[in-house]
């Protein structure tokens, strides 16, 4: 069974920084792109950033590029989103998505998500 467990969400001030994780399991992790996507109060699914099987090449939206670092570990099945510099825009439910291949953004299984507000 394909299982999806994102944490590291919590309540952070404007500027803070956290580190999201999302461990993956029931699967052969490094044989996947993955991506993390949000959702904010009340609008629709943003891609955040992505990262291809062997993390080679990731990709960002503009809105987290430069703040925003995607990152895993193919060896303990993890994938990780270090965000810095974060703003009040950035609260939002954060999801880990598993992609149908290595290399393309075609989401079969995601996670609960976790919860990133940024306040002061």
């Amino acid at each position: 069974e394909v299982q999806l467990v994102e944490s590291g969400g919590g309540l952070v001030q404007p500027g803070g920084s956290l580190r999201l994780s999302c461990v993956a399991s029931g699967f052969t992790f490094s044989n996947y792109f993955m991506s993390w996507v949000r959702q904010a109060p009340g609008k629709g699914l943003e891609l955040v950033s992505s990262i291809i099987n062997n993390g080679g090449n990731t990709k960002y939206s503009d809105s987290v590029k430069g703040r925003f670092t995607i990152s895993r570990d193919n060896a303990k099945n993890t994938l990780y989103l270090q965000m810095n510099s974060l703003k009040p825009e950035d609260t939002a439910v954060y999801y880990c998505a598993k992609s149908r291949g290595p290399s393309g953004p075609s989401y079969d299984y995601w996670g609960q998500g976790t919860q990133v507000t940024v306040s002061s």
